[in-house]
């Protein structure tokens, strides 16, 4: 089935020659076109899994599954144990690589026992990022049919629209780990505390936005994007009330507004603009 634009019909071609895809799925605009995609051509040789743990916001775990139901994608979950292993606790700047670790070490007996090879959602964007799962990812042979085919984050978001997919508009979202700075342990609790104000801070009408864990789990710095810093900074004291009532001792709300990696600065990283 090949229709569209050029970079459709070549990730459509880079679908078709992996033969059995698991898509790595988390529900969010890369993955979400890459399982639609892989179902489009695959069929039942194509299964989305999306991996569940404390990490996962409950809100992003029933939005893959209904995705999945409306485009007819065979969809699985599966747990994952990285809050079991010592080295993503810690969360040192190669948190990621463990998490990925975790995720592949679940998927590697599935795709051994099906044939199929393991497929992330990853983007040409994603590769000049700070992100040290590609690392696990290439070590354990997983594929990435959105890079193979040349999509940036702005063609996934294209042809999501094309086909009609929800998703196309979708905000950025990460893992809730991706919340705590770097040095500072990443446990149920804190993650916990972190969904629950995130909740409460969109109920207050701030669809994107990011609550910041600092201070081991103290201090809440909010961002919401740089246009709407002024009417959060009118809302102070809503804000301030809701991550306390998260658990948050501290709020803050940050006047660079939101960015994605944020975090990657105490790694002494360039900031993201």
């Amino acid at each position: 089935m090949t229709r569209g634009s050029a970079p459709e019909t070549a990730l459509r071609a880079q679908v078709r020659a992996a033969g059995r895809l698991l898509v790595a799925y988390s529900g969010g605009v890369d993955s979400a076109l890459l399982a639609a995609v892989a179902a489009q051509e695959l069929g039942e040789r194509a299964v989305a899994v999306t991996a569940v743990s404390a990490s996962l916001p409950r809100t992003e775990r029933a939005a893959a599954a209904a995705f999945a139901r409306e485009h007819g994608i065979a969809h699985v979950e599966v747990c994952t144990d990285e809050l079991d292993r010592p080295e993503y606790v810690a969360n040192d700047g190669d948190r990621c690589f463990h998490c990925k670790s975790a995720l592949l070490d679940v998927l590697a007996p599935l795709a051994a026992l099906s044939g199929a090879r393991i497929a992330l959602g990853t983007t040409l964007d994603d590769l000049g990022d700070h992100r040290p799962g590609q690392r696990a990812a290439a070590a354990r042979g997983a594929v990435a049919p959105l890079v193979d085919a040349g999509l940036a984050k702005a063609d996934v978001r294209r042809i999501s629209a094309e086909l009609g997919l929800e998703t196309a508009a979708k905000p950025a979202a990460a893992c809730l780990s991706s919340r705590v700075a770097y040095g500072e342990r990443v446990t149920a609790e804190v993650l916990g505390r972190i969904e629950r104000a995130e909740d409460a801070v969109r109920a207050l009408g701030f669809p994107v936005c990011r609550v910041r864990s600092h201070g081991d789990g103290s201090v809440a710095r909010i961002e919401v994007p740089a246009d709407d810093v002024p009417r959060a900074a009118g809302l102070r004291a809503e804000l301030d009330g809701v991550v306390r009532a998260a658990g948050f001792a501290f709020s803050a709300l940050d006047l660079h507004g939101f960015a994605s990696g944020r975090m990657n600065v105490l790694l002494g990283l360039p900031a993201p603009r």
